[in-house]
Formats: C-alpha cells, structure tokens, sequence
C-alpha cells in the first residue's frame, strides 16, 4: 500500500514566515483544499513530534485504567465536554448506532483571577496517570497556536479582517479529544464502526498523526477516499460551523473512521476542535453570500446554540 498521502499537502512556514506572495499562494491553495474536498495535510505546523508521542503514551495508560476507574471522571452534567466520555456512548447525527470509542475531553484550563467570555467548565484530571495533565496542556497550547494562524489564513480566504476568525477562537471553547479505538469487542452491535459518518461541529479541526489509518473522507462523488496518517503531518478539516458562517464557501466534509481488518487491533487519536466563543454570530457573512451566488443558504445562529443542538443529536446532551 503506498504510503504517499491522499489530500492536498500544505506548509505552514510558507504562511508564517514566507513572501507576500508565498503567503498569498498559501491562502489561495488552502481555501481550495476547504471548497474541494474540505481536507488538506499540514507540514511544519509547529506541534512537537515528541510532545505527540508523549501524548500518546500517557493517553494509553489512561484508558488502561479499570471501567471502574474510567467512569470516576465522567460527568453527565456538562454534556460529555470534559473528562472522560464511556465506550459506545456517542453516536454520529441521524444514526443511532454507537460509535465504537472511548474518549477524553481537555477543555481550556482555567487561570484563576482572568475572566473568561463564558463559564466554562473545569477540567477534570486522572489523579492515576500524573503526567496526563502537564502533558496535554502542553499539547492543547501547541495545537491552539497552530490553529489561530489557520484562522487567519482563512480570514484571508473569505475576505475578512485577518484577524476575524482569530478573535472569534481566542479564549473561545475550543477541546483537545484524546480518543481510544480499542479492539473491536465480540458483542459489538454489527452495524457499528469506530466513527460513522459525520461532519464536524466546529470551525476547523486538527487532527494528530494517528497511530494507525481508518480516516476517510466522502468525495463528490460518493466515494471514499483514505486519508493516510503520516509521520509529522497534521490533518486539517472544515466543520460545520464555518461552512454555516461562509454560506458555503468553505464546506464541510463527511468523514468517517472505519474498522480495521484485525479486529484485535486498536487506533488512538488526538483531534483539536477549534471552537469560537458561545456568543458568535455564525450568520453567513454578506461577502461569502456574494461569493456564493448572492442567496442565504445558512440560518441565523450563534455558535452557542449551533453547539447545544449538535450535543443533543449525537446523544452527549444529559437526558433529563
């Protein structure tokens, strides 16, 4: 199997540190990525290979942990956006099988005497893996930072101040999922996969290089296409609520993370999913309505309600 990846390959340095030109190219072939496909991988990004690497291993060790232990750190009350989400209890919008995972949630960490837009809830920590919380800051830090200069490239692309998308995200709602694909159980219901068909909820995510392939896309035309998960590269992908925001412009595509061919075999992953603060107006942008043939094809909503709705179709709201 070639090793060679399948999307759009794009280089940060060209955007940070590049020619006006080299900058202006970098933002052209991004929102070409977005509009085509919704997918592109991301070179020299900034995020420290070891750093993942460590991630990695202390995510492990977590999920490691006895059910029992596990189910200490899960809060039904702040609807599955911090700590510890159980096996099976997610599903994708509009299909009511579970997802096959396990996952954490690392939400900002909150500093004491700042104030923040919004009350967000504290994160929640295993006091069983000591390293887990030094290391995923570090790691949320890293991604975060990388995540505000793709805004700012996607301000660009939408011809918005450069800075629009970056103010929207800065000390916004943004998360950090540690994710555990564990081997597939026997009792698993047959039309299950690790993560069904779905679209993002978010602005842009980031996904870390997985520890194994099972991420595919849905193309134009209806097919799936692999996206492969390679040393250094960070996979980068539109969500909903951009697509809301741009009418369109910038698309938002089904993705999906399919079972692997031993079932005994287990994936970990670390997608960042870069959320605005709750107050955003996600109202289609009057220059993306011309771009887009000069209709209204989004509603009028915040992204505070954009993400309430979307909690409750994929069942991490609490049931009342």
């Amino acid at each position: 199997m070639s090793r060679e990846q399948t999307i759009p390959v794009l280089d940060l340095k060209d955007f940070t540190s590049g020619s006006s030109q080299t900058q202006k190219k970098f933002v052209e072939d991004l929102g070409r990525a977005l509009n085509d496909i919704g997918f592109f991988a991301l070179e020299n990004h900034g995020i420290n290979p070891g750093l993942i690497d460590r991630a990695y291993g202390v995510c492990q060790k977590f999920f490691e942990l006895s059910a029992n232990t596990k189910q200490k750190y899960e809060d039904l009350t702040i609807k599955g956006q911090r700590g510890f989400t159980s096996f099976g209890r997610e599903h994708a919008k509009d299909n009511p099988n579970p997802d096959l995972k396990e996952f954490w949630h690392v939400g900002r960490e909150l500093k004491q005497g700042r104030t923040y837009p919004e009350p967000y809830p504290a994160n929640l920590w295993p006091s069983e893996v000591s390293e887990f919380k030094p290391t995923m800051l570090e790691l949320y830090e890293q991604l975060e930072a990388c995540a505000l200069s793709l805004l700012d490239a996607c301000s660009l692309y939408i011809d918005e101040d450069r800075y629009f998308l970056r103010e929207s995200a800065t000390d916004g709602n943004s998360i950090l999922r540690v994710i555990h694909y564990p081997p597939i159980p026997e009792t698993a219901n047959a039309a299950s996969i690790r993560a069904a068909a779905h679209e993002d909820i978010n602005l842009i995510t980031l996904l870390c290089e997985s520890t194994a392939d099972g991420l595919e896309l849905l193309q134009r035309d209806g097919q799936w296409r692999p996206i492969r998960s390679l040393r250094g590269q960070i996979i980068v992908d539109s969500g909903d609520m951009i697509q809301n925001l741009t009418n369109g412009l910038i698309k938002s595509t089904t993705h999906r993370v399919v079972n692997p061919d031993n079932s005994k075999d287990r994936r970990f992953s670390m997608p960042f999913f870069v959320h605005p603060k709750s107050s955003f107006d996600l109202s289609p942008r009057q220059n993306s309505i011309r771009r887009t043939g000069g209709k209204k094809l989004y509603p009028d909503i915040t992204a505070g309600q954009y993400l309430d709705q979307r909690l409750n179709e994929i069942g991490l709201k609490a049931k009342k």
